[in-house]
Protein backbone atom coordinates (compact mmCIF):
# COMPACT_ATOMS: atom_id res chain seq x y z
CA UNK A 1 0.00 0.00 0.00
CA UNK A 2 1.53 3.65 -1.23
CA UNK A 3 1.83 6.60 1.45
CA UNK A 4 1.27 9.54 1.10
CA UNK A 5 0.47 12.92 3.27
CA UNK A 6 2.53 12.25 5.74
CA UNK A 7 2.48 15.80 6.33
CA UNK A 8 -1.40 15.20 7.98
CA UNK A 9 0.19 13.64 11.12
CA UNK A 10 -1.74 10.34 10.83
CA UNK A 11 1.19 8.22 11.75
CA UNK A 12 0.87 10.22 15.14
CA UNK A 13 -2.60 9.09 15.88
CA UNK A 14 -3.95 5.69 16.35
CA UNK A 15 -7.47 3.79 15.39
CA UNK A 16 -10.29 2.85 17.53
CA UNK A 17 -12.24 0.02 17.14
CA UNK A 18 -15.02 1.60 14.54
CA UNK A 19 -12.26 3.04 12.39
CA UNK A 20 -11.87 6.22 13.42
CA UNK A 21 -9.04 8.14 14.56
CA UNK A 22 -7.99 9.12 18.10
CA UNK A 23 -5.56 11.46 19.17
CA UNK A 24 -1.95 10.34 20.77
CA UNK A 25 0.27 12.05 23.07
CA UNK A 26 2.26 12.41 19.84
CA UNK A 27 -0.03 14.41 17.91
CA UNK A 28 -0.31 16.83 20.91
CA UNK A 29 3.73 17.25 20.44
CA UNK A 30 3.05 18.19 16.64
CA UNK A 31 0.47 20.47 17.11
CA UNK A 32 3.19 22.28 19.95
CA UNK A 33 5.81 21.91 17.67
CA UNK A 34 3.66 24.54 15.27
CA UNK A 35 4.89 28.26 14.26
CA UNK A 36 2.03 29.63 16.20
CA UNK A 37 2.82 27.75 19.06
CA UNK A 38 6.88 28.21 19.42
CA UNK A 39 7.48 30.85 21.71
CA UNK A 40 9.53 34.04 19.79
CA UNK A 41 12.20 35.56 20.64
CA UNK A 42 11.16 38.14 23.21
CA UNK A 43 8.82 35.88 24.72
CA UNK A 44 8.63 35.92 28.72
CA UNK A 45 9.55 32.81 30.99
CA UNK A 46 6.39 31.42 31.80
CA UNK A 47 5.32 31.24 28.13
CA UNK A 48 8.96 29.42 27.94
CA UNK A 49 8.39 27.38 30.74
CA UNK A 50 4.65 26.40 29.79
CA UNK A 51 6.19 25.76 26.08
CA UNK A 52 9.03 23.23 27.47
CA UNK A 53 7.17 21.33 29.82
CA UNK A 54 4.18 20.45 27.44
CA UNK A 55 6.92 19.15 25.05
CA UNK A 56 7.93 17.20 27.92
CA UNK A 57 4.72 15.84 28.75
CA UNK A 58 1.95 16.70 26.05
CA UNK A 59 -1.12 15.54 28.19
CA UNK A 60 -0.26 17.25 31.31
CA UNK A 61 -2.66 19.72 33.11
CA UNK A 62 -2.25 23.06 32.89
CA UNK A 63 -4.20 25.50 35.36
CA UNK A 64 -5.81 28.94 34.87
CA UNK A 65 -2.67 30.65 36.87
CA UNK A 66 -0.57 28.89 34.23
CA UNK A 67 -2.02 31.00 31.51
CA UNK A 68 -2.59 33.66 32.95
CA UNK A 69 1.18 34.36 33.86
CA UNK A 70 2.12 34.50 29.99
CA UNK A 71 3.18 38.18 29.65
CA UNK A 72 1.95 38.86 25.91
CA UNK A 73 -2.05 39.04 25.86
CA UNK A 74 -1.78 37.38 22.52
CA UNK A 75 0.15 34.25 23.58
CA UNK A 76 -2.39 33.54 26.18
CA UNK A 77 -4.80 33.91 23.96
CA UNK A 78 -3.33 31.23 21.47
CA UNK A 79 -2.29 29.26 24.68
CA UNK A 80 -6.19 28.94 25.63
CA UNK A 81 -7.46 27.73 22.34
CA UNK A 82 -4.31 25.11 22.35
CA UNK A 83 -4.93 23.77 25.15
CA UNK A 84 -8.74 23.75 24.59
CA UNK A 85 -8.86 21.96 21.57
CA UNK A 86 -5.99 19.82 23.11
CA UNK A 87 -8.43 18.91 25.73
CA UNK A 88 -11.33 18.44 23.45
CA UNK A 89 -9.38 16.30 21.61
CA UNK A 90 -8.79 14.05 23.89
CA UNK A 91 -11.95 13.58 25.33
CA UNK A 92 -13.61 12.66 22.64
CA UNK A 93 -14.17 9.30 21.52
CA UNK A 94 -12.84 10.24 17.83
CA UNK A 95 -11.42 12.86 15.73
CA UNK A 96 -13.98 12.67 13.37
CA UNK A 97 -16.23 13.13 16.32
CA UNK A 98 -14.57 16.44 16.94
CA UNK A 99 -15.35 17.13 13.42
CA UNK A 100 -18.83 16.73 13.17
CA UNK A 101 -19.44 18.35 16.46
CA UNK A 102 -17.24 21.14 15.18
CA UNK A 103 -19.08 21.20 11.78
CA UNK A 104 -22.65 21.43 13.19
CA UNK A 105 -21.52 23.73 16.40
CA UNK A 106 -19.70 25.85 14.85
CA UNK A 107 -15.99 26.49 15.19
CA UNK A 108 -16.42 29.51 17.40
CA UNK A 109 -12.94 31.26 18.05
CA UNK A 110 -10.65 28.17 17.43
CA UNK A 111 -8.51 29.08 14.73
CA UNK A 112 -9.63 27.87 11.58
CA UNK A 113 -5.88 25.85 10.70
CA UNK A 114 -6.61 23.91 13.39
CA UNK A 115 -10.34 22.63 11.97
CA UNK A 116 -8.12 22.49 8.33
CA UNK A 117 -5.21 20.54 9.92
CA UNK A 118 -8.13 18.62 11.54
CA UNK A 119 -10.03 17.84 7.83
CA UNK A 120 -6.56 16.84 6.43
CA UNK A 121 -6.12 13.94 9.10
CA UNK A 122 -9.02 12.61 8.86
CA UNK A 123 -9.64 12.48 5.14
CA UNK A 124 -5.84 10.93 5.22
CA UNK A 125 -8.12 8.27 7.28
CA UNK A 126 -11.01 7.76 4.64
CA UNK A 127 -8.61 7.52 2.12
CA UNK A 128 -6.46 4.81 3.21
CA UNK A 129 -5.76 2.39 0.69
CA UNK A 130 -7.09 4.83 -2.70
CA UNK A 131 -4.64 4.47 -5.17
CA UNK A 132 -6.32 6.24 -7.45
CA UNK A 133 -4.28 10.15 -7.76
CA UNK A 134 -6.88 11.67 -9.17
CA UNK A 135 -9.31 11.35 -6.37
CA UNK A 136 -6.25 12.31 -3.47
CA UNK A 137 -5.46 15.34 -5.66
CA UNK A 138 -9.28 16.30 -5.67
CA UNK A 139 -9.17 16.09 -2.10
CA UNK A 140 -6.79 18.48 -1.53
CA UNK A 141 -9.54 21.17 -2.13
CA UNK A 142 -10.95 20.00 1.39
CA UNK A 143 -7.82 21.47 3.00
CA UNK A 144 -5.96 23.68 0.91
CA UNK A 145 -7.31 26.69 -0.97
CA UNK A 146 -6.82 26.42 -4.77
CA UNK A 147 -5.97 29.46 -7.60
CA UNK A 148 -8.06 29.10 -10.79
CA UNK A 149 -7.10 29.82 -14.23
CA UNK A 150 -8.46 28.91 -17.93
CA UNK A 151 -5.35 27.43 -20.09
CA UNK A 152 -6.41 26.45 -23.48
CA UNK A 153 -10.28 26.34 -22.51
CA UNK A 154 -9.82 24.41 -19.54
CA UNK A 155 -10.80 25.39 -16.04
CA UNK A 156 -7.13 24.57 -14.28
CA UNK A 157 -7.26 24.92 -10.30
CA UNK A 158 -3.93 24.77 -8.22
CA UNK A 159 -2.45 25.25 -5.01
CA UNK A 160 -3.02 28.82 -3.92
CA UNK A 161 -0.21 28.97 -1.35
CA UNK A 162 2.78 27.53 -3.97
CA UNK A 163 0.89 29.92 -6.62
CA UNK A 164 1.64 32.89 -4.50
CA UNK A 165 5.47 31.63 -3.82
CA UNK A 166 5.92 31.51 -7.53
CA UNK A 167 4.34 34.88 -7.84
CA UNK A 168 6.79 36.35 -5.20
CA UNK A 169 10.13 34.16 -6.95
CA UNK A 170 9.11 35.68 -10.02
CA UNK A 171 8.94 39.36 -8.51
CA UNK A 172 12.04 38.92 -7.00
CA UNK A 173 13.13 38.26 -10.83
CA UNK A 174 11.61 41.59 -12.38
CA UNK A 175 9.19 39.67 -13.80
CA UNK A 176 5.45 39.80 -14.29
CA UNK A 177 3.29 37.22 -12.32
CA UNK A 178 1.38 37.17 -15.26
CA UNK A 179 3.78 35.59 -17.00
CA UNK A 180 2.90 32.37 -15.57
CA UNK A 181 -0.50 32.23 -17.21
CA UNK A 182 1.17 32.17 -20.65
CA UNK A 183 3.64 30.25 -20.60
CA UNK A 184 2.62 26.54 -22.10
CA UNK A 185 2.60 24.89 -18.60
CA UNK A 186 -0.37 27.25 -16.45
CA UNK A 187 1.05 28.37 -13.17
CA UNK A 188 4.77 28.62 -14.50
CA UNK A 189 6.45 25.33 -13.60
CA UNK A 190 3.99 23.38 -12.28
CA UNK A 191 2.48 20.16 -14.02
CA UNK A 192 -1.13 19.81 -14.71
CA UNK A 193 -2.33 16.07 -13.55
CA UNK A 194 -2.78 13.81 -16.16
CA UNK A 195 -3.17 9.98 -17.53
CA UNK A 196 1.00 10.32 -18.63
CA UNK A 197 2.11 12.17 -15.00
CA UNK A 198 -0.37 10.64 -12.51
CA UNK A 199 1.79 8.59 -11.35
CA UNK A 200 4.25 10.79 -9.86
CA UNK A 201 1.89 12.24 -7.97
CA UNK A 202 3.12 9.62 -4.61
CA UNK A 203 6.77 11.44 -4.64
CA UNK A 204 5.36 14.51 -4.20
CA UNK A 205 1.58 14.42 -2.31
CA UNK A 206 3.02 16.83 0.39
CA UNK A 207 4.40 19.30 -1.90
CA UNK A 208 0.97 20.05 -3.59
CA UNK A 209 2.89 20.67 -6.35
CA UNK A 210 0.37 19.38 -9.58
CA UNK A 211 -2.65 21.53 -11.07
CA UNK A 212 -5.58 19.78 -11.41
CA UNK A 213 -7.75 20.07 -14.95
CA UNK A 214 -11.44 20.45 -13.20
CA UNK A 215 -12.55 21.67 -16.73
CA UNK A 216 -10.90 19.48 -19.48
CA UNK A 217 -10.38 15.91 -17.36
CA UNK A 218 -13.18 13.86 -16.85
CA UNK A 219 -11.10 12.10 -14.45
CA UNK A 220 -10.68 14.86 -12.52
CA UNK A 221 -14.47 16.21 -12.21
CA UNK A 222 -15.20 12.29 -11.71
CA UNK A 223 -12.29 12.70 -8.54
CA UNK A 224 -13.79 15.64 -7.02
CA UNK A 225 -17.45 13.54 -6.79
CA UNK A 226 -15.42 10.34 -5.18
CA UNK A 227 -14.12 12.10 -2.68
CA UNK A 228 -17.39 13.77 -1.43
CA UNK A 229 -18.72 10.32 -1.33
CA UNK A 230 -15.79 9.05 1.16
CA UNK A 231 -15.85 12.01 2.98
CA UNK A 232 -19.75 12.23 3.80
CA UNK A 233 -20.34 8.02 4.37
CA UNK A 234 -16.79 8.18 6.85
CA UNK A 235 -18.23 10.73 8.93
CA UNK A 236 -21.90 10.16 8.57
CA UNK A 237 -21.70 6.80 7.60
CA UNK A 238 -24.49 6.83 4.72
CA UNK A 239 -23.50 5.91 1.45
CA UNK A 240 -24.52 9.14 -0.99
CA UNK A 241 -23.72 9.07 -4.99
CA UNK A 242 -22.60 11.71 -6.57
CA UNK A 243 -22.16 12.87 -10.25
CA UNK A 244 -21.33 16.01 -12.60
CA UNK A 245 -24.23 18.59 -14.22
CA UNK A 246 -24.14 21.04 -16.61
CA UNK A 247 -27.12 22.44 -14.97
CA UNK A 248 -30.36 22.50 -12.89
CA UNK A 249 -32.76 21.25 -15.05
CA UNK A 250 -35.09 20.16 -12.06
CA UNK A 251 -37.91 23.02 -11.42
CA UNK A 252 -39.15 21.50 -8.63
CA UNK A 253 -35.48 21.28 -6.82
CA UNK A 254 -35.93 21.08 -3.13
CA UNK A 255 -32.01 21.18 -1.56
CA UNK A 256 -28.96 22.36 -2.33
CA UNK A 257 -25.24 23.06 -0.15
CA UNK A 258 -23.26 25.89 -1.30
CA UNK A 259 -19.51 24.17 -1.00
CA UNK A 260 -17.80 27.52 -0.17
CA UNK A 261 -19.42 31.24 0.59
CA UNK A 262 -19.44 32.31 -3.06
CA UNK A 263 -21.48 28.62 -3.58
CA UNK A 264 -23.78 29.32 -1.12
CA UNK A 265 -24.50 32.90 -2.25
CA UNK A 266 -25.01 31.59 -6.00
CA UNK A 267 -27.52 28.87 -4.78
CA UNK A 268 -29.48 31.54 -2.47
CA UNK A 269 -29.62 33.68 -5.27
CA UNK A 270 -31.00 30.60 -7.41
CA UNK A 271 -33.03 29.67 -4.51
CA UNK A 272 -35.39 32.99 -4.49
CA UNK A 273 -35.00 33.56 -8.35
CA UNK A 274 -32.94 35.91 -8.31
CA UNK A 275 -30.35 36.54 -11.09
CA UNK A 276 -26.95 35.83 -9.46
CA UNK A 277 -24.91 38.10 -11.09
CA UNK A 278 -23.54 38.76 -14.68
CA UNK A 279 -20.46 36.34 -14.13
CA UNK A 280 -22.17 34.02 -11.71
CA UNK A 281 -21.84 31.37 -14.19
CA UNK A 282 -18.31 31.85 -14.95
CA UNK A 283 -17.52 31.70 -11.15
CA UNK A 284 -19.16 28.19 -10.54
CA UNK A 285 -16.19 25.46 -10.27
CA UNK A 286 -18.45 22.62 -10.43
CA UNK A 287 -22.03 21.88 -10.55
CA UNK A 288 -22.87 18.25 -8.80
CA UNK A 289 -25.75 16.50 -8.32
CA UNK A 290 -26.26 13.93 -5.11
CA UNK A 291 -28.57 11.31 -4.29
CA UNK A 292 -28.77 8.89 -1.10
CA UNK A 293 -28.81 5.20 -1.54
CA UNK A 294 -31.08 4.82 1.64
CA UNK A 295 -33.83 7.83 1.43
CA UNK A 296 -34.64 6.59 4.71
CA UNK A 297 -31.65 9.00 6.16
CA UNK A 298 -33.36 12.31 4.30
CA UNK A 299 -35.85 14.90 5.28
CA UNK A 300 -39.10 13.89 4.40
CA UNK A 301 -39.01 17.70 2.46
CA UNK A 302 -36.65 16.34 -0.02
CA UNK A 303 -37.39 12.57 -0.35
CA UNK A 304 -36.14 11.31 -3.19
CA UNK A 305 -35.21 14.60 -4.74
CA UNK A 306 -31.70 14.97 -5.62
CA UNK A 307 -29.68 17.64 -3.65
CA UNK A 308 -27.46 19.91 -5.70
CA UNK A 309 -23.57 20.98 -4.78
CA UNK A 310 -22.22 24.31 -6.09
CA UNK A 311 -18.37 25.01 -5.60
CA UNK A 312 -17.39 28.72 -7.36
CA UNK A 313 -14.58 30.68 -6.99
CA UNK A 314 -14.78 34.23 -5.23
CA UNK A 315 -13.48 37.81 -7.36
CA UNK A 316 -9.75 36.59 -7.02
CA UNK A 317 -10.31 33.49 -8.48
CA UNK A 318 -9.46 31.56 -5.45
CA UNK A 319 -11.48 27.88 -4.54
CA UNK A 320 -11.90 27.82 -0.70
CA UNK A 321 -14.13 24.55 -0.48
CA UNK A 322 -15.92 24.31 3.31
CA UNK A 323 -16.07 20.55 3.58
CA UNK A 324 -17.53 21.66 7.02
CA UNK A 325 -20.72 22.40 4.84
CA UNK A 326 -21.57 18.75 3.82
CA UNK A 327 -21.26 17.38 7.36
CA UNK A 328 -24.14 20.87 8.10
CA UNK A 329 -25.99 21.53 5.27
CA UNK A 330 -27.35 18.12 4.35
CA UNK A 331 -31.04 17.46 5.10
CA UNK A 332 -30.63 14.36 6.99
CA UNK A 333 -33.99 13.09 8.59
CA UNK A 334 -32.01 12.20 11.92
CA UNK A 335 -28.62 12.70 13.58
CA UNK A 336 -26.02 10.70 11.15
CA UNK A 337 -23.63 7.95 12.38
CA UNK A 338 -19.92 9.29 13.42
CA UNK A 339 -16.83 7.26 13.55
Amino acid sequence: MREFWVASGHHLTRRNDYGGLVATPELIMAYLARPELMPPDDACAAERKLHASLLSDPLRPVSKADIFAIADADARENWTFMLAFRDRLLAAPSLEAVYVELARKGAGDLPPVFVSQLCHLILRNALEGCEDPYILRAAELFYRSQKATIHEGALLLADAEVVEAQNLAQRDLHRSPLTAMLQPQAFGEMEVMNDDNAWTYWSQSDAHAMAMNVGGNPRARDALCRVIERWIGHLLGVAVRTEMVASIEDRDWRWFVGLDSEGTRIGNALWHGDAPGGDAVERIVALMRMTFEDTRFVDERVGEKPIYLILAMDADKVVRLKPQNLVAGLPLAAAANVA
